[in-house]
Order: C-alpha cells, then structure tokens, then sequence
C-alpha cells in the first residue's frame, strides 16, 4: 500500500481535453437536436470505444504506479468529468486525440471533487483503488441518469468483506483499512450482479493481502475488458465473465497500454437506426457476441444481420419486394448475455413501427421509462403500467410525426432521436446533452449516412 493521504476536499484543475475540431463543443443539457424525418440511411458509420468500460478503466489507473497509455477513448461529456475526477486528486491526465495518458503516482489526497463526482455514475468507482492503493477514500455519492434506485450498498458490504471500515456520512462513502496496512483477502457474495460493484470490489482486491473470491458478480463484457488491464497491470484475475471471479492480490500494479473495446451500446443503436429507418448500413468494429441478444431480436422481427469483415456487420432492413413491414417482439431486460437495458428505450422505439402488439419489461431499472410519454407525443401507442410497456404497432411504415421532445436521460434520449428519423416532418429534441453523455458525434455519425439532423444551443457555445 502507498503511503496514507489526508482526505482533503481538494479541487484541481479541469481534466484537459484534446485539440478537437470547431464543431466540437461541451455538451450542455440546454442543447438541441432538430431532425427532419423520414430518414433513409446509407454507408458505413465507426463505431467509437465503449464509454462503459472506459469509465472503468480509467478509475483502474489509480491502482498503477507509473503511466498508463489509454487508445480509443469517446470524447464523451462522461469521460471528461472521470477525467476531471482524477485530476482532481492530483493524478496527471494527458489527451491527445483517443489517446489518454494517465499518472497516479502524484495522487495527494483521497477525496474527489464532490460536484464532479455527482456528474456520473462511474465516479464513484474511484473508492476501490483508493482504498486499496492508500489504505483510505472519501467519495460521495453518485449521480448519473434518473432511471431508478442504484443503491451503494453492494459496495459498502463487499469493502468491509475485504477489511475495510465503512462510514456513510453527510453524503459521502468514508473507508478506510482496518489493520492500518492494506486490504485483506476475502469472500463476498453479490445479492445481484451489478456491474459497477464488481468491478469496484475487483479493483480493490486487486491490491488485497490474499485470494479473494466474488461470486454472483456481472459477467458484462465490461467486467472483461476491465480484468485484462488489471491483468495486464501485474494483477491476477480469473474468471471473469463467469459468475465467479477469483483475485490473487499483488503488492503493487504497473501502468500498461490498452485499447478501450468497441462500444456495444452504440453498435446496438446504429443497428436499430437502420431498422427504425428501413435501411442497409455498415457498423464496424464490433464483436457480434457483445449483442447477441439484440441481433436475434431484430432477425426475429425481418432485418438481414451478416458478418461483413472480421469485426463489421452489416444490417439490412428493407425486403427484398421493397416491403417496410417488421413483425413486433418482446423484450425483457435483464443482466449480460440477456437483454441490455441500455438498448430497451432504441428498441421501444422501433417497436412502434412493427406490426402487431409487442411487450416491453424491464426488470434492471424502475424508473427506466420516461421514454414513453415523449414517443407518445409522436403518435406512438402505448399503454404502460409501471415497468411493462405494451406498444401498438402500424400495419406498414412509421405512422410517426414529428414534435417537439425532451430528453429525459442518455438512452432515452437516444430515442427520441431514432423515433426523429422515422417520423414525418420536423422534431425537436431538447435537453440533447443527455444524449451526449454516451454517444461521441452522434449527429454527425447520423449526418454521414444521410439524416438531416443538426445540434445548437441557446447559449453560447463553450470550446470542450
């Protein structure tokens, strides 16, 4: 463990930002999205590093001594404020285009900037490998979307399994050792497998004294992306992406060189804006496995899914006889390899351009559908009850309209903008900084295979 630090509420300068083009700007909730729709899509769209496991990630580096080289991470309103949260415990963060270098070496105190780490869920990730790197953190509690409860006490638990005194006071997690040295090995069961708390409680007993063992922990691609830089750090993991994770703690980690793996949530969403759309368009790279569920869900409902390269895919959603019918489906949302929550309000939309009735639950989230009312403004029918959605379909093609929305949060809002390029007419999306938490360029992306979408601001426009 390195030396103790005092928890101080130390603020340093903003996460620097790389060199972007003029378009580039700091996404603000006030920003809007304008489509003019029906869309027909076209070409080939890059799909960007995953936002999630750079969150991740990037919390990791706090475990390494020496300089941790990062590739292919978004530009994304989320990674830049993970980015202010390291520099603001006095970790060294440089950017350059997708490219991060980050040392933890200089780290001068335990205790992230508060307003940042009310920003996004991931920043309280930071707990585990202060903890386990400096023997005590002072985080508070997080922010992100408002789509229901996210409670920190998985975490909490699984640190004390590990040695740790854990303290929730004045909204902020207080830990510390309990032997004054470090974490201790240990075993702790999760009451469900939730993503950020196994890999917060990985990262931390990464640095434990011992053989610690997780079980009924997230098997997300994630959670494997962020065991082969630990991995790759000095650590050893294995076991992950099964229900059980076993961790053979090191005295210290070393900076390493990684790739962020292809953003899977952003992959699903191109693929049903080309379905939503009627339309033949190519993503790359992806890993097919990563969406499995998704995939036969949209072949199950008429689009033609291949391989189109060694890491592209290419969806066509216009039939053969030029027919735009799609049959409904239903879908449950549920923990990796089932369906992904963060693809259920994209997959409502396009559900309100199928035939017949189609079913939605979803079973992560409570509050996962805010959604609704805003698609029902373009003439969507829906009928929902709690956490059960049952959607309406047309006989043919979109029946939408175009109309004034707000985002509610990032996948919502993501959308609203899929339900944009099928309706008819104008629609205005508003709040749009939502939808910049998790989509890099997305209405350029949009623009590129030919939907007329444009971003503004009714304030003036900030360079990131």
């Amino acid at each position: 463990m390195d030396k103790p630090l005092t928890l101080l509420n130390h603020i340093a300068p903003s996460f620097p930002v790389p060199t972007l083009h003029l378009h580039d700007q700091v996404q603000t909730l006030d920003q809007k999205l304008t489509i003019n729709g029906p869309s027909k899509l076209s070409g080939h769209v890059h799909i960007s590093g995953s936002k999630n496991s750079s969150l991740a990630i990037l919390a990791a580096t706090l475990c390494c001594s020496g300089t941790t080289k990062l590739r292919d991470v978004p530009n994304l309103s989320d990674t830049r404020a993970m980015g202010s949260i390291l520099s603001s415990l006095s970790a060294e963060v440089e950017v350059s285009g997708d490219e991060v270098l980050i040392n933890a070496d200089g780290v001068s105190c335990v205790e992230p900037c508060r307003d940042r780490v009310k920003e996004i869920r991931g920043g309280f990730f930071v707990i585990g490998p202060l903890l386990a790197r400096f023997g005590e953190a002072a985080v508070a509690l997080p922010g992100g979307c408002d789509i229901g409860s996210r409670p920190v006490d998985l975490f909490m638990r699984g640190l004390r399994a590990l040695g740790a005194i854990v303290e929730l006071r004045d909204g902020k997690v207080e830990a510390r050792v309990r032997n004054g040295r470090r974490l201790v090995a240990g075993k702790f069961r999760l009451d469900y497998p939730s993503v950020g708390a196994t890999e917060t409680l990985m990262m931390a007993a990464c640095l434990a004294d011992g053989v610690t063992i997780l079980s009924n922990v997230a098997k997300e691609p994630e959670v494997i992306d962020l065991a082969h830089f630990l991995n790759n750090s000095g650590a050893h993991i294995e076991g992950a992406g099964s229900s059980k994770i076993r961790i053979l703690g090191q005295s210290q980690l070393h900076g390493t060189e990684c790739t962020i793996t292809p953003d899977r949530i952003e992959a699903g969403t191109f693929l049903l804006a080309a379905a939503i759309t009627r339309s033949c368009i190519n993503i790359s790279p992806v890993f097919p496995s990563h969406i499995s569920s998704l995939v036969h869900k949209l072949q199950t409902a008429g689009c033609r899914i291949r391989r189109s390269g060694r890491d592209s895919l290419e969806v066509s959603a216009v039939c053969e006889n030029g027919d735009r019918v799609f049959r409904g489906f239903n879908v449950t949302t549920s923990p990796f390899p089932g369906f992904p929550t963060d693809l259920q309000p994209q997959t409502m939309a396009l559900l309100t351009t199928c035939n017949g009735l189609s079913r939605v639950e979803e079973s992560v989230f409570e509050r996962r559908m805010t959604h609704v009312q805003e698609l029902q403004k373009l003439g969507a029918r829906i009928d929902l009850s709690g956490s059960r959605a049952l959607i309406y379909g047309k006989e043919k093609a979109s029946a939408l309209v175009g109309s004034e929305l707000t985002a509610m949060d990032l996948r919502g809002g993501a959308a609203l903008v899929l339900a944009g390029l099928a309706a008819e007419g104008r629609t205005e999306i508003s709040a749009a900084g939502h939808i910049y938490r998790g989509y890099e360029d997305i209405d350029r992306k949009l623009a590129g295979l030919g939907a007329d979408i444009q971003i503004s601001s009714s304030t003036a426009s900030v360079l990131a």
